[in-house]
């Protein structure tokens, strides 16, 4: 209740300021360019990423390691004789990039998170028609969850959601609102634009 008390009295306090100081910023920052994914075969992995999801590979470099000193851990906060075997970078569509690692650790873990784990994610895939696409993944074997679901009520409303899993059972999600979400009416940002970027 206190706590409730404290967050009402600090809104109160912001709301009535005509000069509330904006969110510090990293310099130059343009926007998320791409999202990277530990898979257990990274040729797997781009052969459902471009075959079945429609994908495409832009780039693949690597090996990385080093048999003697910390450079993996001091780069990319790894076991020191980690070793990466490949990398490749898959586009798809308009939003950011998706970057597939195939690695190799003494330590490594190998067990998808959940998404109510710590670290749990999951990629969404904006689609302009969920019924079609569920329709599709399903005639390709993808194993889906229960939806597509539509959200009627909240600052939501207007999507349609399913999730389904990949081979490796890497947790995605397909996700659409063509006539917008609730929040959007008043939003002064808007969490992704249907539209083409202009060229």
């Amino acid at each position: 209740m206190k706590f409730a008390k404290l967050v009402s009295s600090t809104v109160a306090a912001l709301a009535l300021s005509s000069t509330i100081a904006s969110a510090d910023s990293i310099p130059g920052l343009r926007g998320h360019d791409h999202t990277g994914i530990t898979v257990p075969d990274v040729k797997a992995a781009i052969a459902f990423f471009t075959d079945v999801i429609g994908c495409k590979q832009a780039m693949s470099f690597g090996p990385f390691s080093d048999d003697k000193g910390t450079f993996m851990q001091d780069v990319v906060n790894v076991h020191p004789r980690a070793v990466i075997d490949e990398i490749s970078m898959v586009r798809c569509g308009y939003g950011s990039n998706i970057e597939l690692f195939q690695y190799e650790a003494p330590d490594q873990a190998r067990t998808q998170p959940k998404n109510s784990d710590f670290g749990g994610h999951h990629i969404a895939l904006y689609v302009d028609d969920i019924d079609k696409a569920a329709a599709y993944l399903k005639s390709k074997g993808v194993r889906t969850m229960q939806g597509p679901i539509a959200i009627n009520e909240g600052p939501a409303g207007g999507q349609s959601i399913l999730y389904f899993l990949t081979p490796w059972d890497l947790q995605m999600e397909l996700i659409s609102y063509p006539k917008g979400m609730a929040y959007e009416k008043s939003a002064t940002t808007l969490l992704w634009s249907t539209t083409e970027p202009q060229k």
